[in-house]
């Protein structure tokens, strides 16, 4: 069986949105034993999105198209799918309901442009959407499966996960896979790959698979089985934690953040920040974890001297002599911030993220973190390199890593 997924719109070709929806339909797909073979992003034009569908149709089973089904004169889709299935838009009472069941219930005036959102191919089994107007669609045509679903990443994944993932393993017959993917912080995949060698080339010969997913500060490593073999993933994870303890944080869906809100909450501990060259990005980590407010107080971004001096009692002197990037710094911009917000933790954090500022004593990608547990310290240093972005995603991650150590080892 082959599938692909066709992705819709010219805000996706010219940068403008990052296509995050062929991502994760790849992913959830793969959990039910189903392989992404192909995978295309298109302009908003009639003769493009009509040749896809016919491409697919010749080298595909299951075709999944996101995009193009707003209310907008732009949204060109469902008439292009009323074309390549030869028949056309009917209005839909129950939808056209839904849709004004949206509007009201968020006081918003139904317009008669949105009962257009109503208006689908009378060939097609209609997926309701209850968390937007954009209607899932679901097409047979000479054994082949077209689904169209609407752009918006959230309304996807609910039609996908109300129904439609269930529907596709259903009618496919596909093998569930399972799967448990490990997740480190602190070494490399070339590194990590090197250690785990000779366990990967046993866990190859028995059939399961391994796959490593970097990001910055992080590697995941998924292992896996196309035939359900929960025993045997289990067992060969459990030998992965012994091989590698130092660097395995969590599992599956698992942040930083998170692991570290677990552990802060079992102590019954607060933290709070002092960020610089990470500019809130650590604490906006820290607040996508809901119910981190049992524990998370506050944070200030001291990205000047001049705040760091007034908000954080940073001697001048200090500052100009040993510089804002260094150990002196970190250790009492923590000591400050957990005096002032009366936090039992604190993580202090302060570097040259780049592209510019950087010197041959602290190159571009130097950071400095410290995080205190009570009257715990622990400082470190860091280079990360000089790419600006990856250089704050791996601070943060870092300095969580190194509270979460902490707290572990100070039990």
């Amino acid at each position: 069986m082959k599938t692909e997924i066709i992705t819709i719109g010219d805000e996706l070709l010219i940068g403008q949105t990052i296509n995050t929806n062929a991502a994760w339909l790849g992913q959830e797909l793969s959990l039910i034993g189903i392989k992404v073979n192909h995978s295309s992003t298109i302009s908003d034009e009639k003769t493009i999105i009509y040749n896809a569908l016919s491409e697919a149709e010749k080298r595909s089973n299951l075709i999944i198209i996101t995009g193009g089904l707003g209310p907008t004169k732009d949204d060109i889709t469902k008439a292009i799918l009323c074309d390549f299935f030869n028949t056309e838009l009917v209005l839909n009472h129950e939808v056209l309901e839904d849709i004004k069941a949206f509007f009201t219930t968020r006081n918003v005036p139904f317009l008669e442009v949105n009962k257009l959102q109503a208006m689908l191919p009378k060939s097609c089994v209609v997926i309701r959407n209850k968390v937007g107007t954009a209607s899932g669609m679901w097409f047979e045509k000479n054994e082949k499966i077209f689904i169209s679903m609407p752009g918006v990443p959230y309304e996807m994944k609910h039609l996908m996960k109300s129904e439609l993932l269930t529907k596709i393993k259903n009618h496919f017959s596909s093998k569930e896979l399972y799967h448990r993917t490990i997740i480190t912080h602190g070494k490399g995949e070339s590194y990590l790959a090197e250690k785990v060698s000779d366990w990967e080339n046993e866990l190859r010969n028995i059939g399961l698979d391994l796959a490593y997913l970097p990001s910055p500060g992080i590697v995941r490593m998924r292992i896996s089985s196309k035939n359900n073999e929960t025993e045997l993933v289990n067992q060969k994870v459990e030998e992965l934690y012994s091989l590698i303890p130092d660097y395995i944080f969590g599992e599956n869906e698992d942040t930083m953040a998170l692991i570290l809100g677990k552990i802060l909450l079992e102590k019954n501990k607060t933290i709070s920040l002092a960020e610089s060259c990470t500019g809130g990005y650590t604490s906006h980590l820290i607040t996508e974890i809901p119910g981190c407010s049992k524990y998370f107080e506050g944070s200030i971004i001291c990205y000047s001297y001049d705040i760091k001096e007034k908000e954080l009692n940073i001697p001048h002197d200090l500052l100009v002599n040993k510089g804002a990037v260094s150990q002196e710094i970190t250790e009492i911009l923590s000591l400050e911030v957990q005096k002032k917000y009366k936090t039992d933790c604190s993580i202090a954090i302060s570097g040259i993220a780049g592209p510019d500022g950087g010197t041959d004593e602290k190159p571009v990608g130097t950071v400095w973190i410290t995080v205190r547990d009570g009257e715990k310290v622990v400082s470190k240093k860091f280079n990360f390199g000089s790419n600006r972005e990856r250089n704050i995603k791996q601070s943060a991650i870092s300095a969580l890593n190194l509270l979460r150590l902490l707290l572990i080892n100070n039990s």
